[in-house]
């Protein structure tokens, strides 16, 4: 493509995806596992799949595929527990060259990222060379391959980034666009749920192109701001900009998958504590408290969720571990349990009004001061509560909303 043309595009969009990302960086540390089958599952223990590589892709092996389903697919297909510590660590490393690229970044999960290169134009020959920048860089910091999408909105440059994969670099100009895209399916765009692809499909829209034959009205009164995007989006049109900033915390939870109908009761109370501790202590390594919780635990029928109010903000493991056994004392007895979930709603920023008679808050401070000081210094939960120790197979899990920096860091 001809340099010159970029100059004519109002909005210069670059999507980054790193390629496997969980199983390249096994792949890429084990020799023993290049050009092999590979899936990721959470904890050695794990049966559902959270990514695998190309080699296992070829199969027809998926995210969310229970790996034995996929064994049977793909008899040499080897197991490999996740690793979330390590993951983080090299996505770190590669946002941080990303950063160095353009000050214009949103980090968009784990393994992707766009880059807005509107403003950088006086400072690079071209996008494309940008592009090739960022492989060489990731490559030779990392050695890890990655694929890139160009174009002028967000939607069509994450669409560009997944033609070419893995190792690709995919142009799309926008003039272009809308009729590169026309052909595609809906369900290739980011966003589209099958519940959405259904409605669509409904209404005599399966490719892109049949979108523009429907009014947008259809969408927003059915889906709202998201109806609208997606009416955009399989236009070309995407109007949605970068996220530079984190948003504020709006939540913080944690929550695991147990044993298929888990009924022991230390065990589901062992869980919930630990629930309950990683979410306290997430609060306060991030200066945040909580007076609203919601309580959720899966059960064969689905998901039964109950909501508490405290009469003070509070992040303390035992006091949110106690609002567990109230909202659940009678559902433990008599339903085995599948997942659990702990969540503080609308967290707020530490000591906005100090309570200065409630001694009883002071000494927990304090001791959770020490422990979170021990911790830090020695590893996590190095001292927790009596009823944790012994062997909890809760293996870490990377949040869809992971970032480098802020509340959303954790794992």
């Amino acid at each position: 493509m001809d340099v010159s043309n970029f100059s004519n595009w109002p909005k210069i969009i670059m999507h980054i995806d790193m390629n496997a990302f969980f199983a390249s960086i096994e792949q890429r540390d084990d020799p023993l596992l290049s050009g092999k089958p590979v899936a990721i599952t959470n904890g050695q223990k794990g049966s559902c799949i959270i990514t695998c590589s190309y080699e296992a892709r070829a199969f027809g092996i998926k995210t969310g595929m229970r790996f034995s389903e996929a064994k049977i697919k793909c008899p040499s297909l080897i197991k490999k527990s996740s690793n979330p510590k390590k993951y983080t660590k090299i996505s770190s490393n590669i946002m941080g060259i990303l950063r160095d690229v353009s000050p214009d970044i949103e980090i968009f999960s784990i393994d992707e990222a766009f880059l807005d290169l509107t403003n950088c134009r006086k400072i690079y020959a071209s996008p494309v060379n940008v592009a090739y920048l960022i492989k060489d860089r990731i490559l030779k910091s990392v050695n890890l391959p990655c694929s890139i999408g160009i174009s002028g909105d967000k939607s069509t440059a994450k669409f560009a980034a997944k033609m070419r994969k893995p190792d690709g670099v995919t142009i799309i100009n926008p003039r272009e666009s809308e009729s590169i895209l026309a052909n595609y399916s809906v369900k290739e765009l980011c966003g589209v749920s099958n519940g959405i692809q259904s409605f669509l499909n409904y209404h005599g829209v399966f490719v892109c192109g049949d979108m523009k034959n429907i009014p947008i009205s259809i969408l927003a009164s059915r889906f709202g701001n998201i109806g609208r995007k997606i009416w955009l989006m399989a236009q070309g049109k995407d109007i949605d900009t970068l996220k530079l900033n984190a948003s504020p915390a709006k939540s913080i939870g944690h929550g695991k998958v147990t044993a298929p109908n888990l009924r022991n009761q230390y065990d589901i109370k062992k869980i919930l504590h630990y629930m309950s501790e990683k979410v306290a202590r997430r609060m306060r390594d991030n200066n945040f408290e909580s007076n609203i919780f919601i309580i959720g635990i899966k059960i064969y029928k689905g998901w039964i969720h109950k909501r508490f109010k405290t009469e003070y903000h509070i992040n303390h493991g035992r006091d949110i571990f106690k609002i567990c056994l109230k909202a659940f004392k009678s559902i433990l007895s008599v339903h085995g349990i599948y997942q659990v979930q702990v969540t503080a709603i609308s967290p707020r920023p530490i000591n906005i009004q100090k309570d200065f008679l409630l001694d009883d808050i002071s000494k927990k401070k304090k001791l959770d001061h020490v422990v979170d000081s021990i911790n830090r210094k020695f590893g996590d939960f190095r001292l927790q509560p009596a009823r944790l120790l012994g062997k909890l197979d809760t293996p870490d899990v990377i949040s869809p909303s992971w970032r480098p920096t802020g509340f959303k860091r954790s794992v």
